[in-house]
């Protein structure tokens, strides 16, 4: 059984003051079987709802949004289960193929006897929103994304020493040089992730076999498995449905990834899409790639000024995997092969590249990066820290980084900012940046934050005399 991180976030929300839960992704992530391993260690009693295979259920989701009334619909289709105020969590799993259900989310938060967490996979593609006919439960509903395996997470599931991770963390943090042998050994587990990816089943795959043609089996059913879902979407009778055009859109903007990374400067190119339509057809299957979790997207920017949001330029980005495995599985069968022996060049560095991407995607970070009008500088990602643009250079090998330290060198024009090189090497540095191996990525701390305001006491303000 993986260990995965999400099961914090599970517990903290569960202790602390909270409304029904909706945990979002890819499919085939792990959302309902985490969701259930939380539900039997921290609960009673666990009432579990498949909306998709069950359609008979959504019943009793059809009159008032009473409680109640709800329950006794549940279990008297149900004969197991059990409500017991404070002690019973209910799972509504693929909650997108039941919109009343969402919709008596609030209900249930208003009612407060029990909790609630809910999965669904295509709850951002836009066939799944107007069918909403009751109401989304806007201020009712928290929401949570889940990602497949982080390499923390997959180096946490081989059993590593805590003291190890400690070791690593500190080495980063202070820019010192980890021990050689622990370097090459988590490098070279580094390498493996990367063929191997985060997909749960995968990652058992590898775990119990460590076959790569098995491997390879696996992620290629995976992603059939997900393509086969392109295209479905809720008909105005909430009844499912295939869009043949948007699927037929999407699987050939998902084909055209590989030649889209495979060029020096990786910007997608609708043209390089085999299928018949102008370029707003195409991005809408490039849009519901991105809807339903399997890719992400990073902004070129006009400038290297925060916020990065405010100076993006919409039409001009590139596309990666969310899922590193995924995109490897998808190239040559030579390519895992010289992963494993430490070539990362193919694809022109499209590997290490997406490995970023993904990592960077993975805590919660918006994608940039820049691309000079002219070609030259091309900073491969952007991020935002204490209102300050930082800029990174990802390097396949540990070749020179050209166009970070030219932007380091001319201030005057692009003005100062913080700097990292990751590249295939241990921890170092520069004349203005730090270097670190590509495996620190694994060991970015969490982003995540107190979202809660401070409380401020206007009790005894007094209006002037």
């Amino acid at each position: 059984m993986l260990q995965r991180d999400i099961i914090n976030e599970l517990v903290a929300w569960k202790e602390r003051k909270h409304h029904p839960l909706v945990v979002r992704g890819l499919r085939q992530i792990g959302k309902t079987f985490i969701v259930k391993q939380f539900g039997q260690t921290n609960y009673e009693n666990v009432v579990y709802l498949d909306l998709r295979a069950n359609k008979s259920i959504h019943k009793a989701f059809d009159g008032d949004f009473d409680v109640d009334q709800m329950v006794l619909s549940i279990t008297a289709a149900d004969s197991t289960a059990r409500f017991v105020p404070g002690k019973t969590l209910l799972i509504l799993d693929e909650i997108q193929d039941c919109t009343n259900a969402r919709s008596s989310l609030k209900y249930w938060d208003l009612d407060g006897r029990f909790d609630v967490i809910c999965t669904g996979s295509f709850l951002g593609v836009k066939g799944f929103r107007s069918p909403y006919v009751r109401g989304v439960p806007v201020g009712y509903e928290e929401q949570i994304t889940m990602y497949p395996l982080t390499f923390r997470e997959f180096l946490v599931n081989t059993g590593m020493d805590e003291k190890v991770f400690d070791y690593v963390s500190k080495s980063l943090y202070q820019k010192t040089m980890i021990e050689q042998t622990v370097h090459e050994s988590i490098r070279n587990l580094y390498l493996q992730y990367l063929i191997v990816g985060g997909m749960p089943e995968v990652v058992n795959t590898f775990f119990e076999t460590h076959d790569l043609n098995q491997i390879r089996e696996t992620q290629k059913r995976i992603l059939q498995s997900i393509k086969d879902d392109f295209g479905r979407y809720k008909d105005k009778n909430g009844n499912d449905a295939i869009n043949e055009v948007l699927k037929l859109r999407a699987e050939s903007c998902l084909k055209s990834l590989p030649a889209q990374l495979s060029k020096e400067y990786k910007k997608f190119q609708y043209s390089l899409v085999d299928v018949k339509g102008h370029s707003p057809e195409k991005a809408d299957g490039l849009d519901y790639l991105e809807d339903v979790g399997l890719v992400v997207r990073a902004y070129n920017t006009r400038e290297l000024v925060y916020p990065l949001e405010a100076c993006k330029i919409s039409t001009e980005f590139k596309i990666f995997y969310i899922d590193t495995g995924l995109l490897v599985s998808q190239l040559g069968e030579e390519v895992p092969e010289k992963i494993l022996s430490g070539d990362l060049s193919a694809y022109k560095g499209a590997i290490a590249e997406n490995m970023v991407a993904s990592s960077f995607a993975k805590n919660n970070m918006s994608l940039f990066y820049y691309h000079a009008p002219s070609g030259s500088p091309e900073l491969d990602f952007l991020f935002e820290k204490d209102c300050e643009v930082g800029i990174v250079e990802c390097k396949s090998s540990n070749n020179r980084a050209t166009s970070m330290k030219y932007v380091l060198a001319n201030a005057k024009k692009y003005g100062t900012h913080p700097a990292v090189k990751i590249a295939d090497s241990n921890v170092g540095g520069g004349d203005g940046f730090d270097s670190y191996p590509l495996y620190a990525l694994g060991f970015i701390p969490s982003k995540t934050k107190s979202k809660i305001l401070p409380q401020i006491d206007v009790s005894k303000l007094n209006v002037p005399d």
